[in-house]
C-alpha cells in the first residue's frame, strides 16, 4: 500500500475512486458537482492524501483548506474507501501519514461533520481524539410542499456581491459551518447566487443559494426587521430560481431556535443531524 498526496492524479482518476467509494450507498454524485463541491470547500490536492495498492487508488481523504473562527485549518471535504478495502482502517492510515504534513503547512486543527448516527464512524474519531465541538441540524423538503403563501412585497431584492454578504454576516445568529461560510461563498460564487432585500435602500437581509444542487446556504435578516416576512420573501426569491424540485438547509447548529422556527412555519423538515468535530494538531 502506498501513500501520496493528490498533486499529480487528475480529477478523472479521482472522480473514478469517488464513485466506486460510495457505489453502494444510495446517493449519486455527478462529476460536475463532484468538481464543484471541491472547489467551494477549499480543496487542496497538496494536503489531501491517497492510498494506492498496485497502482489503483483505493482510499482517500480530500481535506480543504482555510481558516475557521480565525484558526489555520483542515476541512474533511470528503473521505472514502473501495468496497473491497473496508475494514483495514486504511482511512485511519492515511490521517495518520498527513498530520506531519498539515502541521509543517501550518495547520492547526482539523475539522469534519459526521452523521449522528454513524456510530461506528463517530467510535473512529473518537480514538484518534477528535471532539464533539456542535451538533448541526439539516433541513429538506419538496418545493411542492413548502408554505410559500404571499408575503412583504414593500422591500426590495436584488442580485448583491461577496462584500455585501461579508459585511451583513453578522445578521445571522451564529457561525455557518465551513461549507456555508463566507469563505466558502466566495470560493464558489461563480455557481451561487446572492440576493439582498432593501428597504428604504439599506440592506436588511439576504440569502446565497445554488439552483442546481438546491442547496440554501445562507438566509439571515437583521434582527429589528424580523417577522416583517423579509425573510418569506427571500425564500420565495429562492424557490423561484431554483432548479431542484427540492430545497435543503444545512447546519444549522441545535442551540438556534429563530432558524428552526421559520423553516418549521414554511414546512420545511429536518432531514438529519450531524455533529461538528474537531482536532487540534
Amino acid at each position: 500500500m502506498e501513500f501520496k498526496n493528490l498533486v499529480n492524479t487528475d480529477f478523472d482518476t479521482l472522480f473514478q475512486c469517488f464513485e466506486k467509494a460510495f457505489a453502494d450507498y444510495d446517493i449519486h454524485f455527478e462529476k460536475e458537482e463532484v468538481r464543484s463541491m471541491l472547489k467551494r470547500r477549499g480543496y487542496n490536492p497538496h494536503l489531501s492524501f491517497t492510498a494506492f495498492d498496485n497502482n489503483e487508488m483505493v482510499a482517500f481523504t480530500l481535506n480543504g483548506i482555510g481558516t475557521f473562527n480565525g484558526i489555520p485549518s483542515a476541512y474533511d471535504t470528503g473521505t472514502g474507501t473501495v468496497k473491497e478495502y473496508r475494514g483495514q482502517r486504511i482511512v485511519g492510515k492515511i490521517f495518520t501519514e498527513s498530520i506531519q504534513f498539515l502541521k509543517e503547512a501550518g495547520i492547526h486543527q482539523y475539522l469534519l461533520e459526521v452523521l449522528q448516527n454513524n456510530h461506528k464512524a463517530i467510535s473512529a474519531y473518537r480514538r484518534m481524539n477528535f471532539e464533539v465541538t456542535r451538533e448541526l441540524n439539516c433541513f429538506r423538503q419538496k418545493i411542492e410542499h413548502i408554505d410559500n403563501a404571499i408575503v412583504n412585497n414593500d422591500c426590495i431584492i436584488r442580485q448583491v456581491n461577496t462584500d455585501s454578504i461579508r459585511n451583513a454576516r453578522h445578521y445571522c445568529d451564529f457561525n455557518p459551518s465551513w461549507q456555508n461560510s463566507i469563505e466558502s461563498i466566495e470560493r464558489g460564487i461563480s455557481e451561487l447566487t446572492c440576493l439582498g432585500t432593501f428597504l428604504d435602500g439599506n440592506m436588511v437581509g439576504y440569502c446565497v443559494f445554488d439552483t442546481h444542487t438546491g442547496d440554501l446556504s445562507q438566509i439571515a435578516v437583521q434582527s429589528e426587521y424580523r417577522r416583517k416576512g423579509i425573510a418569506s420573501r427571500l425564500l420565495q426569491e429562492t424557490i423561484a430560481n431554483m432548479k431542484t424540485d427540492f430545497i435543503k438547509v444545512l447546519n444549522i447548529i441545535s442551540t438556534d431556535t429563530t432558524m428552526p422556527a421559520f423553516l418549521k412555519s414554511k414546512n420545511i423538515t429536518m432531514a438529519n443531524n450531524q455533529f461538528e468535530m474537531t482536532l487540534t494538531l
